[in-house]
């Protein structure tokens, strides 16, 4: 009898985004849908952003934005902020919505502020910063829903990462989870909204990068 030799097969990497990055198959399970929204802009000395998407949002039907002054939740919405021409005066310390507004409240005291959003928000921050005094208006610009018709299969033994908690409503409402499976959550508010009974892990630092990482540290375990 034959001696056979098993190799080591890494496990797929399915990332619930339609962000490209190498190495990882893109599995987007939710849409953005932006709102135009009327804002006299003349009348905020600084804005908040917390996510990419309320940049693009707005930069989609309203360009003077770019004048004010941009209070930043994460690297990533920084990023996109510059790359648009806006002017970024802060970037979070901490990605949660809560921390954040605990860490600006001070640098707002003086100020007229506006807090371009989605939705559906699930920290506290508007309630946060109104509690310390910052002059704060919010206006919802874009929501997030749910993808319909799931466009892949999901193969055995897949690595999948989580990037908000959207995203683990979506893909249980389009896929049903396998023992095999292992999850990858970006940060602690996205881990705390996955089913219980679901062994996760959790990048601590809220980057999609950090999380392919780490799932590519457990492609061939």
């Amino acid at each position: 009898m034959g001696i056979v030799y098993l190799s080591e097969t890494k496990k797929k990497i399915y990332l619930l985004s339609d962000t490209f990055h190498k190495g990882v198959i893109n599995l987007p399970v939710i849409r953005i849908n932006f709102f135009k929204v009327d804002i006299d802009f003349s009348n905020y000395d600084a804005l908040i952003f917390s996510s990419k998407n309320a940049v693009l949002s707005v930069n989609s039907f309203d360009e003077r934005w770019k004048e004010i002054p941009c209070f930043c939740i994460g690297a990533g919405t920084a990023k996109v902020v510059e790359e648009l021409g806006g002017k970024v005066a802060y970037v979070s310390k901490n990605s949660y919505g809560n921390k954040f507004a605990v860490e600006i409240a001070n640098l707002l005291l003086d100020k007229k502020v506006l807090f371009l959003r989605a939705k559906r928000v699930l920290s506290s921050l508007e309630d946060i910063l109104k509690s310390l005094h910052v002059k704060l208006t919010s206006k919802v610009v874009y929501e997030t829903t749910c993808k319909e018709n799931a466009e892949h299969s999901i193969d055995e033994n897949a690595i999948i990462i989580f990037t908000s908690p959207s995203t683990i409503e979506c893909f249980f409402k389009q896929y049903n989870w396998k023992k095999s499976y292992q999850a990858v959550c970006i940060g602690d508010v996205t881990a705390k909204h996955m089913p219980q009974d679901i062994s996760l892990h959790v990048s601590h630092k809220q980057s999609i990068m950090e999380c392919i990482k780490l799932a590519q540290s457990l492609e061939v375990k």
